[in-house]
């Protein structure tokens, strides 16, 4: 998938699967540096006009 680098991030696409779900891929690179694995526990948290993930031991 293309990168689009902007604002000092990537720019993704926000998809929808099913009726109430939406997802946006993270870059592989982003999981790497943070040490995180396939099926680990996240927390989503909307600060403001921002979404926050974070490992949910936190």
């Amino acid at each position: 998938m293309a990168q689009h680098k902007k604002k000092g991030g990537v720019t993704r696409k926000i998809t929808k699967t099913g009726d109430y779900t939406y997802y946006v891929t993270i870059p592989a690179e982003y999981i790497e540096e943070l040490g995180w694995r396939c099926k680990q526990k996240v927390l989503v948290k909307l600060l403001g006009k921002k979404v926050v993930i974070e490992d949910w031991r936190g």
